[in-house]
């Protein structure tokens, strides 16, 4: 048996398609965004909080790393409005991307800030640098760099999973593959298509992360002594005339 292919109906959803990718982009930027934050501070809580906290980001992490995301969005869409808080399906699927997200990227950072040389914090607060200085200036850019890799397949994996937010009616990608394969018959080259646009998705997203990656931390890892090196020229240029306007 051959099968045929035809796609010569697609024009007519290229615009619900196109759609489709403009909501599975801006889901991925938002919930990037905000659980990026959350990765950084859950990370600095777990590394120089106090106790309590400690054990509250630990068990944030590991409830979210145990158990499926398709489970954890039902549980912000379906269930949260049982206690009263009502939200509508894209804020349902950012908040839902947003702590799954975060809960991976408190891991992923705070092996970064672990992988930092003890010796450069000091060095940092011989110059006079107090705790938040040292952290924001010397701690985190290096720390960031250090996992990069890591925290930008997270993204493209998170970007990935957002295809389950079409069970909540997210017009995102996936939910518009299955209308038009309701409505055409067509589900081979439906999910074909869809296929091959997460898949150049995933490609671009990925170049396009790790060219602002090269900008952004460009000399700060800190795994070898050149690195190291060329850390301090950077910040004895940058940070010690800060320094004293931040007293």
């Amino acid at each position: 048996m051959t099968y045929a292919f035809d796609f010569s109906g697609f024009g007519f959803y290229a615009g619900m398609l196109a759609h489709g990718v403009a909501v599975t982009l801006w889901l991925t930027a938002v919930s990037t965004v905000l659980g990026g934050l959350v990765g950084i501070t859950g990370a600095s809580v777990s590394v120089a909080g106090p106790r309590w906290a400690r054990a509250v980001v630990a068990s944030y992490v590991e409830l979210i790393r145990n158990t499926p995301f398709i489970v954890q969005l039902f549980f912000v869409f379906f269930g949260l409005p049982g206690l009263g808080i009502r939200i509508d399906e894209v804020q349902a699927a950012i908040l839902a991307m947003t702590v799954n997200l975060g809960a991976y990227a408190t891991e992923i950072v705070r092996a970064g800030i672990d992988s930092i040389p003890r010796g450069q914090v000091q060095a940092a607060q011989a110059l006079g640098l107090h705790g938040r200085q040292v952290f924001r200036h010397v701690v985190l850019p290096q720390a960031l760099a250090n996992v990069f890799p890591a925290l930008l397949s997270q993204v493209l994996i998170v970007m990935l999973g957002s295809a389950v937010v079409s069970q909540i009616s997210v017009p995102d990608l996936t939910y518009a593959a299955n209308f038009i394969q309701s409505r055409n018959f067509r589900s081979f080259e439906s999910y074909l298509i869809i296929t091959a646009t997460y898949l150049l998705l995933s490609i671009l997203l990925r170049q396009l992360l790790n060219w602002l990656g090269r900008g952004l931390f460009v000399g700060r890892t800190a795994h070898t002594p050149d690195a190291r090196r060329s850390w301090r020229t950077w910040f004895a240029r940058r940070h010690v005339s800060t320094m004293a306007t931040e007293r």
